[in-house]
């Protein structure tokens, strides 16, 4: 259908004011998207946190295992 063929002012005043509603429509997705990227972005460095702490107490607690495995060779052998 070509632009032309609507009638002026009925069609124009309807498209204009779809026009106005996909318009609020798309920056309130805009809105949203970036507080969800903002919320992600968050979140992941949150799980970095956390992950790098537990990779700690796992060195530690391998460190400790590893310590304690001589100590008992060594009782045991006497």
């Amino acid at each position: 259908m070509n632009h032309a063929d609507l009638p002026p002012m009925i069609e124009r005043s309807r498209l204009q004011a779809r026009l106005a509603t996909l318009r609020s429509e798309y920056s309130s997705g805009q809105r949203l998207l970036a507080e969800t990227e903002a919320r992600a972005t968050t979140l992941h460095e949150q799980l970095l946190r956390i992950g790098g702490a537990a990779q700690v107490l796992e060195e530690l607690l391998a460190a400790e295992a590893g310590q304690a495995t001589p100590a008992v060779s060594a009782v045991q052998a006497d």
